[in-house]
């Protein structure tokens, strides 16, 4: 990974580092692509290989068919293109997790809007314990709040503030015994990469994730699984060539499948370097593997955020993925800007993040992430705390 030659890296729920063998990927398809004529004959079947082959490994990492897979830009038109397509009737409810991401929740704002919907909300951003008990008390919530008018619910599998898990199978579980069976929207922006997602991609109704956070793949290029009943029930809402079965004089049909969620050209090279960064991860092991590996760093750096008696971490036990969130008082317990650390450590070619709700620092650590930069960055902290 060029990117970390230089640079202590924690920001891979933000965008992860691409692998060079994944850079090389990219390069060798453009060529491939000019060589044999962009839009030829000759040009089809690699292009039909390559983005059928990554489909194909999506597809295997979300425990689901190959038919419930569609390609996408990013998380957030994998969340809103199945989403809007939805049967929806003035008064519907939609279960919004008080964790979730702006992007999507400003798409759920825009839908209520014009659908004349109603949105409410699922407290889970202060389930800072273990995540099993986080997991029991969701449960318990999610019954409190779900109404005879609940269409929707919204959860992150991995919460991108705290750091938490969300128990994405259990709730999609407890919905199907709900007269109405609401759709179970999942951002998985920050689960894919880092956590074993089958069991929580092959439950829900849309599980949109993306390829350049922690598969360390390149940008622009995301996938969604969708769920069977949800196929049958949602329809395009941005329409074009590849929303087709046929795309010739007098088409119209839509394909029956996840593709008719897609819409138009995509970047054929991108399908190739994100399916070589999902093979590097592979070859560190399974999903649990390398969750034990990630879990391993993010563990060294909580315990050693807890012996900085100014810093607080948002999860009060050790956080069951690679997001270390905190905040940080000066000598005399006035909190400190939390733009400011990260100034003064991205100074020193460290790199975190600032969130904004709630407001704090972000830290990632991935399979990449070793010991000594883990203990670097507590250095760095430890120095900011004494001035």
């Amino acid at each position: 990974m060029p990117a970390l030659g230089n640079k202590t890296y924690f920001n891979y729920g933000g965008q992860g580092p691409l692998p060079s063998p994944s850079l090389a990927a990219i390069s060798e398809a453009f060529a491939t692509i000019q060589e044999l004529g962009p839009f030829s004959d000759n040009v089809w079947p690699y292009v039909n290989r390559t983005v059928g082959g990554l489909r194909q490994r999506l597809a295997a990492w979300f425990g689901v068919a190959s038919e419930r897979v569609a390609f996408t830009e990013n998380v957030t038109s994998g969340c809103v293109l199945p989403l809007w397509g939805l049967p929806w009737e003035p008064g519907d409810e939609l279960l919004v997790g008080d964790a979730e991401h702006y992007g999507v929740v400003a798409a759920f704002e825009e839908l209520a809007r014009r659908h004349r919907l109603r949105i409410t909300s699922l407290p889970v951003a202060d389930l800072t314990g273990d995540a099993a008990a986080a997991a029991a008390a969701v449960g318990e919530r999610l019954e409190a709040a779900l109404t005879p008018r609940t269409r929707l619910v919204v959860l992150s599998h991995l919460l991108w503030n705290t750091g938490q898990t969300m128990p994405i199978a259990a709730v999609a579980a407890q919905l199907a015994g709900h007269p109405r069976h609401p759709w179970l929207l999942v951002d998985a922006a920050q689960s894919l990469g880092s956590l074993p997602v089958a069991e929580a991609a092959a439950a829900a109704d849309i599980y949109a994730c993306t390829g350049h956070k922690w598969c360390c793949g390149p940008e622009g290029l995301g996938a969604v699984a969708v769920s069977e009943r949800l196929l049958e029930a949602s329809s395009p809402t941005l329409i074009g060539w590849r929303t087709l079965e046929h795309d010739g004089p007098g088409a119209g049909g839509y394909h029956r499948d996840a593709r008719r969620f897609e819409v138009a050209t995509s970047c054929t090279p991108l399908f190739a370097g994100l399916d070589r960064s999902l093979q590097l991860l592979e070859a560190e092991g399974d999903g649990d593997a390398r969750l034990a590996a990630i879990r391993e760093r993010s563990r060294q750096l909580w315990e050693g955020l807890q012996r900085i008696g100014v810093v607080r971490t948002l999860l009060a036990v050790p956080p069951p993925a690679g997001l270390v969130s905190f905040t940080m008082a000066d000598p005399g317990g006035d909190p400190l800007d939390p733009a400011a650390i990260v100034k003064r450590l991205g100074d020193r070619d460290t790199w975190l993040r600032t969130l904004e709700s709630p407001r704090c620092v972000r830290a990632c650590t991935h399979l990449v992430s070793t010991a000594e930069e883990v203990e670097r960055l507590l250095d760095q902290l430890t120095q900011l705390s004494v001035g």
